[in-house]
């Protein structure tokens, strides 16, 4: 016992003094971590406030930047539905989507060049550049140019300059772009949908015949096409009504079906797209045009009216031939892209306020907003069809009302 005694004392004289330069060691972290603290909270020195301030500063600018990054841009989700694109997202943003590539077809001065959308890797701001034949490309904002030899401050392949109206504005050159975009894809398989169910019924009317009782998408489709014939086309073209019945048709299912198609969240908005609805506006002419009378040519250069008034009267009737096809173009297009932009907007109500205590009442209002959509696709192929109608029916009428007039001023 006395030597365990003898050796733990030993041993803790050899210790203690480690103990003791630890202690003065702990001691001296203390007071250096102190004074740090002490010197961030006192500004004595100019110097030091100054990186005070700097770090406070970039501080504030890294949590606004990443605040602002979080939010959602309603506007760009809203824009990203309503107008055309290179491929077809489905879902995720813009790190992680969920998308189909489209073939991208473009007239270079080296020839055609196709390649798919999904080379892209998602980009639309210039950033990736596909080379191709000797050749290089980026996209910005969903359209194809040229790249430039180097990027900007941004990484972008672009070069800007400002325009008349102070906007900055792309200078690089653009090759002609024949590309099947989303809006394309869409319209292609409405077609071929609306072509595989009338050749079906055309099929199925022929093994029944048309007295018999419609089954199946007959039954379904027929009141659709009886409507078109007897109300739209028959009673406001007339007598010859009967070979614009198949134009009508194919206006008016057309647009129903791409405007049912819209509704779709996944899906392209071809109705809201002004190419599209100007198409269908300059075939509208085209046919109304054609298909004029006599009577219709004399009362645009020979109005009933007198001479006087002849250099004001013309130009007004010229001008109306090409307003009421616009009137068409403008009208569909802007009723189907307001609609959608509205559902959108009210939905999007939820990520501003990033709150779900005004989610009940922009879902109620986005839920109301779109059931009034679905009656308006219905309503809009409608007043399409029916003024394409009235405006062939008006081109084909005789004018018989001078020679009544005539008659009545005789007795």
């Amino acid at each position: 016992m006395a030597e365990f005694k003898a050796d733990f004392l030993l041993n803790m004289n050899s210790v203690l003094p480690k103990l003791a330069h630890l202690k003065q060691l702990f001691f001296i972290v203390l007071v250096l971590l102190f004074s740090m603290k002490v010197s961030a909270h006192e500004p004595t020195e100019p110097d030091s406030l100054e990186l005070v301030n700097a770090k406070v500063a970039t501080e504030h600018k890294a949590a606004d930047h990443t605040k602002h990054e979080d939010k959602v841009n309603i506007q760009e989700v809203a824009f990203d539905h309503v107008l055309d694109a290179h491929s077809w997202h489905l879902w995720g943003d813009h790190e992680h989507p969920v998308s189909f590539p489209l073939p991208v077809i473009l007239k270079t001065d080296k020839g055609l060049v196709f390649f798919s959308s999904g080379e892209f890797h998602h980009d639309t701001h210039g950033k990736v550049v596909v080379e191709k034949n000797g050749e290089r490309f980026v996209n910005y904002k969903e359209d194809i140019y040229y790249a430039s030899e180097s990027e900007n401050a941004e990484g972008e392949f672009v070069e800007f300059a400002v325009n008349e109206k102070g906007k900055n504005v792309v200078t690089n050159k653009a090759p002609l772009d024949f590309s099947i975009t989303k809006n394309a894809a869409q319209l292609i398989f409405s077609a071929i949908i609306l072509i595989l169910l009338f050749t079906s019924m055309a099929s199925a009317y022929k093994k029944t015949g048309v007295t018999s009782a419609p089954k199946g998408k007959q039954s379904f489709l027929e009141p659709f096409v009886v409507f078109v014939r007897d109300e739209i086309a028959k009673s406001n073209i007339g007598p010859k009504y009967e070979k614009y019945v198949p134009y009508l048709l194919t206006v008016f299912f057309l647009i129903l079906i791409n405007n049912v198609f819209g509704l779709i969240p996944i899906s392209a908005n071809v109705t809201g797209n002004i190419a599209f609805t100007f198409v269908l506006s300059v075939i509208t002419l085209i046919v109304t045009n054609v298909s004029a009378n006599k009577a219709y040519w004399g009362h645009i250069f020979l109005p009933p009216a007198p001479k006087a008034l002849y250099p004001i009267l013309i130009p007004i009737e010229i001008v109306g031939i090409f307003t009421k096809p616009f009137a068409l173009m403008i009208r569909l297009f802007a009723n189907m892209t307001a609609g959608h932009i509205i559902v959108i907007s009210l939905v999007g109500l939820i990520f501003v306020f990033q709150t779900l205590w005004v989610s009940p009442v922009a879902v109620a209002f986005a839920l109301f907003i779109d059931i009034l959509e679905v009656l308006v696709a219905v309503l809009q192929a409608y007043i399409f069809t029916l003024l394409t109608a009235l405006f062939i029916g008006s081109a084909m009428v005789e004018h018989h009302h001078e020679d009544s007039h005539e008659e009545a001023g005789a007795h």
